[in-house]
């Protein structure tokens, strides 16, 4: 047999914090926080890397993660739209499609979904899962059926998604053994658009109790209201200061946390900081659902205040959430649309290391993965190559890629195949 021939090494702009920082030949990146280096790749792996002079190079992240999505109801809007934009709507949109969701149709939105995020350059995915009512159980089989699929490319975390009471319920502790030994999350909502009783202490105490004890972790989607400030958040932390857990928590959303006064958001961050709570901002969804005011446009459209939580030592990281279904009509799992969009709406720049953390390492730790997205020797040849060379044009428009997984090269994202409506223009 013919020994293959090493393939030829790429030389690529990479953000310094996505190197090996203990690789000591390896300068400061310019001050776009880029450096421009040479990978030689083998047998699927980072073999070697050197610094190459000049920056007339490609620009290149790590495959990304995204902490949370809804794979199960993903490409439902244009069977069950909601012009109106409004939560309510939503809701109702989305309880109609669960009664008749059906275990092929989450298959087929799911293989669309991973396929999509494959070939984007996504790597990981947290899926919560309606879990509660008609149609669960099929979303569930046909998710857990497609992970398997997909281990080894793109690599899916589930959470049951359910009402806070179910957990307190003999069928929520069923559900919760079932999900913690398929290796999942247990999920709920934690404020709008359902409003909090004066149960919701006792629940969400015996969420994490039952958590705890099972070992497996919890994914909340909590406070994602915009007409004033929820509790959810300060109530999760104060049952973390005063009943300790060893599992993690995260807190989705937390959109209305941006509605408090700056000093009491400081405070109160530094308290899920110390209790280890980690945040999900969700900007796409909730720049679309909220604050809507009689079709006016509305002066406040709260998100998580990322840099503030940040500051105080939050672990913050940014997902899609919901893709074209009644939650929110865009989206197509392109984590550099997401990453385009954290500019404008979170403040965050990807040269600075808080800027892109919150897209690659950080969700990689919610998600438990064993890379952290750094590029080293020995780690995956895995990169997404742009048709940029700067922020800026990154920035400017969402730029054409190539996708390497363990050194070969994938085809490109569906959506960038020749269109045939374009095509058949004369």
């Amino acid at each position: 047999m013919v020994p293959m021939s090493p393939p030829a090494p790429l030389r690529l702009r990479l953000p310094r914090v996505l190197l090996d920082p203990q690789q000591q030949d390896l300068p400061c990146g310019d001050q776009e926080g880029l450096l421009t280096v040479e990978l030689s790749l083998a047998e699927g792996r980072i073999a070697r890397i050197q610094p190459s002079p000049g920056a007339d190079a490609p620009l290149a992240l790590t495959p990304l993660v995204d902490p949370h999505v809804h794979l199960d109801k993903a490409f439902s809007w244009s069977a069950f739209p909601n012009p109106s934009g409004t939560m309510a709507s939503a809701l109702a949109a989305n309880l109609r499609e669960g009664e008749r969701r059906t275990r092929e149709q989450v298959l087929e939105r799911g293989e669309r979904a991973l396929e999509q995020a494959w070939r984007y350059g996504l790597r990981a995915l947290r899926s919560h899962v309606d879990s509660g009512g008609a149609g669960s159980e099929p979303g569930w089989e046909a998710l857990l059926e497609l992970r398997e699929r997909w281990r080894g490319r793109v690599e899916l975390q589930l959470v049951a998604l359910v009402p806070l009471s179910v957990w307190s319920t003999a069928m929520g502790r069923q559900l919760a053994a079932r999900v913690a030994a398929a290796g999942g999350l247990l999920g709920g909502v934690l404020g709008p658009p359902f409003p909090p009783g004066a149960e919701a202490a006792g629940e969400l105490l015996a969420l994490l109790q039952l958590a705890d004890r099972l070992g497996c972790g919890v994914d909340l989607h909590v406070d994602e209201g915009g007409d004033q400030w929820g509790h959810g958040v300060g109530l999760l932390t104060s049952l973390l200061e005063s009943h300790g857990v060893a599992i993690p928590v995260t807190c989705s959303h937390s959109s209305s946390m941006a509605l408090l006064p700056e000093p009491l958001q400081r405070k109160l961050a530094e308290r899920m900081a110390a209790v280890g709570l980690a945040v999900v901002a969700l900007p796409s969804t909730n720049f679309w659902l909220l604050g809507r005011r009689h079709g006016l446009t509305a002066a406040q459209r709260p998100v998580a205040p990322v840099q503030l939580l940040q500051q105080a030592g939050v672990a913050v990281a940014l997902g899609a959430d919901n893709v074209q279904d009644p939650w929110f009509p865009g989206g197509d799992f392109d984590p550099l649309e997401l990453l385009r969009l954290a500019g404008p709406s979170v403040h965050l720049a990807p040269w600075q290391r808080q800027g892109l953390m919150p897209f690659t390492s950080v969700p990689a730790r919610l998600l438990g993965l064993p890379w952290d997205g750094v590029v080293r020797q020995g780690a995956p040849a895995d990169l997404v190559v742009l048709a940029a060379s700067t922020w800026s044009e990154l920035l400017a428009r969402t730029p054409q890629r190539r996708v390497l997984r363990a050194g070969q090269w994938l085809p490109p994202p569906l959506a960038q195949q020749p269109d045939a409506r374009l095509a058949a223009l004369p």
